[in-house]
């Protein structure tokens, strides 16, 4: 837990950090590695089947984001995050445990309820000082788990899927378990108001941050437009085998991890509307260069590229959204606009897939490039003092 030391995170937020890395190292293990490969070659399911599974785990993960964050806002940070993975490690025994399409689509969905207190929790954990450097801190233990679940669970599917299901449940119980080290109290400051005077409260906030709406549903969704296209894209149109597109892989989420912290203590000093502005028009520029890539050293040049925007722009962009969560609604705040960047995460797979059938896989990078692009220009227009990161009263 170096990172977290360098990102000189309190003491008491090392247990909600493992739980953290716990629950993604699970879940991209399941979704990324263990799900596919289990429904499709043990169950013979289709990967359609598949698909809808995933996106049912998305869209439950999203939709309960708000309600979740009320419950913490009035309860127990302990007792609703413990609650939330017992619910969520049931649905993964469901899917598990009863081999039809049916089964796996449900206990997918019900295995992303208990993710997001976690996440709100983290989230609202950042301290005034070093908001962005400590929202690196949280976001590379995210792509460390996500990155490392499907790694090192493929090693373990060849030895069969019990042993990898015991493995990936055996993490997630350890995680259950260490939520009882969480904080015992809630997560606001202050008395929270009533569900409905939250919820209008934060909809005057919505519609007074209008400047920062775009961002928070359009890079979502342009990221998640590449998912379904990017490994065939590789393999088809570059050139790469399976094992060299791996080593890309490895090389952009390598430098995303190691840039997070740096990148979010040089924007808590110099300001972080460059720093977002730049990495937006970085992370575009890189995916149009991407459409031009013939073999595998320009494909590792350009993900070291897209890791390090990535990482100029993850704990930037959470740092200024986090000046507009309300201290005495942190868990509602942040389940509500979660819930808003969550909407281009359930629409942007479908949207890249419908460009590429439609037209190309080019074409959704370029669509996706575009979007990019956009919000890069428009925040340079922006007027600096919309994102200086001066909290607003509601």
């Amino acid at each position: 837990m170096e990172i977290l030391k360098r990102a000189r995170l309190a003491e008491n937020l090392l247990p909600v950090s493992i739980v953290l890395f716990l629950v993604e190292l699970v879940r991209g293990a399941y979704l990324g590695s263990f799900l596919p490969t289990y429904a499709t070659s043990q169950l013979g399911l289709s990967v359609t089947t598949v698909g809808t599974a995933v996106t049912a785990h998305f869209v439950t993960d999203t939709l309960t984001k708000s309600f979740l964050g009320h419950l913490l806002d009035r309860f127990s940070t302990r007792k609703v995050v413990f609650g939330g993975l017992l619910i969520s490690l049931l649905g993964l025994f469901f899917t598990h445990g009863i081999p039809r399409t049916w089964a796996v689509i449900l206990g997918a969905a019900v295995f992303g309820i208990g993710i997001s207190p976690v996440w709100i929790v983290a989230l609202s954990t950042a301290r005034e000082a070093d908001r962005a450097t400590q929202m690196g801190a949280l976001y590379t233990l995210w792509l460390a788990g996500l990155g490392a679940g499907p790694i090192i669970l493929n090693f373990f599917l060849e030895t069969g899927y019990g042993i990898s299901f015991w493995l990936i449940a055996g993490c997630w119980i350890l995680g259950w378990l260490l939520s009882l080290r969480l904080p015992g109290g809630t997560i606001s400051r202050a008395d929270a108001p009533s569900f409905a005077a939250q919820c209008r409260a934060l909809w005057r906030r919505l519609k007074a941050m209008r400047p920062l709406l775009p961002g928070m549903v359009l890079q979502t969704t342009a990221a998640s437009m590449l998912v379904p296209i990017l490994p065939s894209y590789a393999t088809q149109h570059v050139g790469l085998s399976y094992s060299q597109y791996s080593y890309v892989l490895i090389a952009g989420g390598l430098c995303a991890v190691l840039g997070m912290v740096p990148m979010g203590r040089l924007s808590d000093r110099q300001g972080r509307k460059w720093f977002l502005v730049a990495g937006f028009a970085a992370f575009a520029s890189g995916l149009y260069a991407m459409t031009l890539v013939s073999d595998l050293y320009m494909a590792m040049v350009l993900a070291i590229v897209l890791g390090v925007s990535y990482a100029a722009v993850l704990p930037v962009w959470n740092a200024v959204l986090s000046y507009q969560v309300p201290e005495d609604q942190m868990g509602l705040g942040w389940g509500i606009f979660s819930s808003v960047e969550g909407i281009g995460v359930m629409i942007g797979p479908v949207l890249g897939g419908r460009i590429a059938d439609l037209y190309s896989e080019t074409g959704t990078i370029v669509v996706s490039a575009t979007l990019l692009g956009s919000l890069a220009v428009f925040y340079l227009l922006l007027p600096f003092s919309r994102l200086t990161g001066e909290r607003r009263r509601p």
